[in-house]
């Protein structure tokens, strides 16, 4: 009666921390969605395509950030506290900041850019990839309440500054200014957030020398987690593994909007932003579930990879149906009137993100659980998703999809096999 009494509150609080990280997520995407639809009515052309054009760029610098987090996450789920977290997260945002100041003057020249904001890209870096420190520190402990109170500082820190800037009516470096200050000024925030619990359990001293292996959710010991001997150090190879992981996971989902933009032309070019769009939903909307989830995949918990996979797999079901039925009204709502001859192809677009919402999951089991080369399946399945649709496919937005539709399937076949087949001892 006790154990059941406890694993119903246990569901309840990890219900309670979804909703909040989702409410987090919901929120960061909000702001960003806020800052083009403000520029578009303050700024010039030429200004709005400057500024978008840094903002994108900024996506991308930020991919080490990400693979600082799941690097982190999974580090303290499986060895605990420790291991130079601080020392490699300044070193990872330092690095990627100077990375940025390097390419400035090639960003200026090559992009039309003025020098300032590229310069400012770099400082706003800083402050994005470093702040994936505290995040992965919060998500490896599973206080996930404090996360999403993170994550909306953070957000928060990204965009408000920039938000601010565009109500004034700041010009893009001006607005990439105050941007920049407010993510530096959320790094305090986000390590007071992180900052971990006085108490200490009275098993743990600073003289231990061994770590008791955690439990996994059925309540036995962990068969992935160390029995004995000092917790391992993190280090930049984790890092990098996490980070091109994450770069994988955004190429192989961006490759086909990219492909019918070089393949098709304008008009179908278009269209098939418009559909990408409920693949974009279909994939992201369940990726709450992959966060929760990452402590303990990289314990090795079994069952709670199986019952994440369920729910992403449900989700992406339910989701598919919806779009089947109301094709016609997502194509309203993504794009209007005009794009409704593509209703047919909505469950097509959404089962799409839904498969690669999965393939996300299992990557990022593989990655926590120290697998080799986690991510050379999506850099396969984009190299043959470039080929196939390059060469193969009739130049039609059909014709994209399918094969895009394709890709994404072989993909998260790959990868199941990866993580579920037997291993040997």
């Amino acid at each position: 009666m006790t154990q059941t009494t406890g694993r119903d509150a246990a569901r309840v609080r990890l219900g309670a921390a979804g909703a909040a990280v989702t409410v987090a997520t919901l929120v960061t995407n909000a702001l960003a969605y806020v800052v083009p639809v403000l520029g578009a009515r303050r700024l010039s052309a030429a200004d709005l395509g400057a500024l978008a054009t840094v903002l994108a760029l900024g996506a991308i610098a930020a991919v080490p950030g990400f693979g600082l987090q799941i690097a982190v996450a999974a580090h303290r789920a499986r060895w605990g506290g420790g291991g130079g977290a601080g020392r490699l997260g300044l070193r990872t945002a330092a690095l990627t900041a100077a990375a940025a100041v390097a390419a400035a003057p090639v960003l200026t020249l090559a992009l039309r850019l003025p020098l300032g904001l590229t310069l400012l890209l770099a400082a706003s870096t800083f402050a994005t990839v470093l702040s994936g420190r505290w995040l992965g520190e919060l998500q490896g402990d599973q206080r996930f309440l404090r996360l999403a109170v993170a994550m909306t500082v953070l957000a928060a820190g990204r965009y408000g500054g920039l938000v601010v800037g565009l109500v004034l009516g700041r010009g893009p470096v001006a607005c990439l200014l105050l941007g920049t200050l407010t993510g530096l000024l959320a790094l305090p925030l986000l390590a007071r957030l992180a900052t971990p619990p006085t108490t200490t359990p009275p098993t743990a001293t600073p003289s231990d020398t061994t770590t008791e292996p955690p439990a996994d959710a059925a309540g036995g010991q962990d068969p992935a987690a160390p029995g004995h001997g000092v917790p391992r150090r993190l280090g930049a190879r984790q890092v990098m593994t996490a980070g091109g992981a994450t770069l994988a996971m955004l190429t192989i989902s961006y490759a086909d909007l990219i492909l019918a933009r070089q393949l098709l032309p304008a008009a179908g070019s278009g269209a098939y932003a418009v559909g990408s769009v409920l693949t974009k939903g279909a994939l992201w909307a369940p990726q709450v579930v992959t966060l929760l989830v990452l402590p303990r995949l990289a314990r090795g918990d079994r069952r709670a990879r199986l019952v994440a996979l369920a729910l992403i797999l449900t989700c992406g079901a339910i989701l598919v149906a919806a779009s089947a039925v109301g094709g016609e009204l997502a194509f309203r709502l993504a794009g209007g009137a005009d794009y409704l001859h593509l209703a047919g192809s909505a469950p097509l677009f959404a089962a799409t993100g839904a498969l690669y919402a999965v393939v996300f999951m299992l990557v990022n089991d593989r990655v926590a659980t120290a697998a080799r080369w986690p991510a050379a399946p999506l850099w396969v399945a984009a190299v043959g998703l470039a080929v196939a649709a390059a060469l193969i496919a009739p130049r039609t937005v059909t014709g994209v999809l399918s094969c895009a539709l394709a890709a994404a399937t072989v993909t998260a076949v790959t990868m199941a096999w990866l993580v579920f087949r037997p291993t040997r001892h």
